[in-house]
């Protein structure tokens, strides 16, 4: 058997239980409301029978600025096999008593019932209030692996950190673990952040321990209600829920408003649910990621176009400002729309904004910022003129670091649909190999007093490199 140890060890009467466990936790003043909204009093350790072993909930932490209220489960796999609970397995040693499943979305459902529902008689306004909240699952099973993560809960509104967990010596040739210690952030009512870990737990763990049936498809759509006819994976989303029932898949899209031939094209199975990751996903991915490990609390990004950037830093609460430079005010325009600007929360309207401006042009507006991004933006610029850019942000705006990507013109060979010698867009004034973007970063870096890393995003090719190719650079007089 394989072993990838995707478990917490917690000492219950002299012996080690290996259990799941959920932690929601806020800083919103006084924290301790969270007790309220959980109707679980801070100060209780409260253990609750369910028929597959027990929950307990218990508060690591409740002070005025922070309350942490744990939901930790211990299962009976033993138990669940001889009851004929278990339909996963052919035998009780599996990974069920230890990972985030259906079983925890069965506590969460039997636990947390009032507070799912959004319930709070004590405080109802409490209930509809968007109050800042992290959750962080153990252990979540995630075959396709961190994309996935970020493709079900970034739409939403959330921050997403997860970290795989270590596997062991027999396997570690094998690859990444599919089992993910998982962080999620945002600013939210309560019961949205439950309903989303309650309807989005199976989606990524791809197994329910019950028979799925028709009054799956009324469950799915009354946690759903309220986003899920809004998210734009919400096809993949129904199909995995409902366990790739075409039939039942059909159902639920309809009464979502996707028909016809639409939802019977959404119910492919493995074909639609397996597709890859777009490069552009993958290029915000990592944009992301760069922004996270800077420790930037603001970000400038320069050439936003119609906002994808800017949206999904809008997702990322350690960040403070955002701005999004656009020459393009019909661009800007689809941007603010897709970002939601007017209808925004106050407390988010004042993290973004969005200018008309150029990236050739020094502008005081673009100084004070901690990072600048220039995403897929120097290759829309006159080789004369780029000279401009490069003053404009690392002489003039000066931020502490600055990623470029652009495409790598070596690996348009593998586009069955560029001509030799094509570059990927009309606009694009040029395209650089590997070697002429090394170049440039070093003497732009020797010019301005940064230093430079580059890398690819992509599938890499051992000769052509990755489709894309980025560099960090980071200023060198602190």
């Amino acid at each position: 058997m394989r072993v990838w140890r995707p478990c917490i060890g917690i000492r219950t009467s002299g012996s080690t239980a290996l259990t799941m466990l959920l932690t929601i936790s806020t800083t919103h003043e006084p924290a301790t409301d969270l007790g309220y909204l959980l109707h679980k009093h801070p100060d209780r350790l409260q253990e609750f029978d369910l028929s597959f072993g027990k929950a307990h909930v218990f508060y690591p932490e409740a002070s005025k600025s922070r309350c942490t209220a744990a939901l930790q489960l211990q299962i009976d796999p033993i138990g669940l096999l001889r009851r004929g609970k278990n339909l996963l397995a052919q035998h009780y040693v599996n990974d069920r008593p230890y990972v985030a499943s259906s079983l925890l979305c069965v506590a969460l459902n039997s636990v947390f019932r009032s507070a799912l529902a959004g319930n709070c008689a004590e405080r109802s306004e409490l209930a509809e209030t968007e109050i800042p909240l992290e959750a962080k699952v153990y252990s979540l099973p995630c075959p396709e692996g961190e994309a996935l993560l970020l493709r079900l809960f970034a739409p939403l509104g959330y921050e997403v950190r997860a970290h795989p967990h270590p596997l062991e010596d027999e396997v570690r040739d094998e690859g990444i673990c599919p089992y993910f210690t998982v962080t999620l952030r945002a600013v939210k009512r309560l019961r949205d952040l439950l309903r989303h870990l309650y309807v989005l737990i199976p989606v990524l763990d791809r197994e329910k321990h019950y028979w799925v049936g028709e009054d799956e498809i009324d469950k799915l759509l009354r946690h759903g209600a309220e986003w899920l006819e809004s998210h734009p994976d919400k096809e993949f989303i129904v199909s995995r829920y409902l366990k790739l029932q075409r039939g039942l898949t059909r159902r639920a899209l309809e009464r979502l408003g996707v028909g016809g031939q639409d939802a019977e094209s959404c119910t492919r199975g493995e074909e639609m649910l397996e597709r890859p990751i777009r490069l552009g996903e993958l290029r915000l991915m990592a944009i992301m990621q760069a922004v996270e490990a800077s420790g930037a609390s603001s970000v400038l990004d320069l050439g936003c176009g119609e906002g994808g950037l800017t949206k999904a830093l809008l997702t990322m609460q350690n960040l403070k400002r955002i701005v999004g430079v656009e020459v393009s005010s019909s661009a800007l325009g689809i941007a603010k729309r897709r970002l939601g600007l007017d209808e925004m929360p106050d407390n988010q309207r004042q993290r973004i904004n969005l200018i008309n401006g150029s990236v050739t042009y020094r502008d005081a507006r673009f100084s004070g910022f901690d990072m600048a991004v220039a995403a897929e933006v120097i290759e829309h610029i006159e080789l004369d003129r780029l000279g401009a850019f490069e003053r404009s942000v690392f002489e003039f705006a000066r931020p502490q670091a600055i990623m470029v990507t652009t495409p790598n013109a070596e690996y348009n060979v593998k586009f069955p649909a560029l001509k030799t010698g094509e570059m990927r867009h009309p606009d694009h004034r040029f395209e650089w190999t590997r070697e002429e973007f090394v170049g440039w970063c070093e003497n732009v870096s020797k010019r301005f007093g940064y230093s430079a890393k580059q890398g690819g995003i992509g599938d890499t090719d051992p000769t052509l490199g990755a489709p894309t190719q980025f560099a960090i650079f980071e200023r060198r007089d602190g």
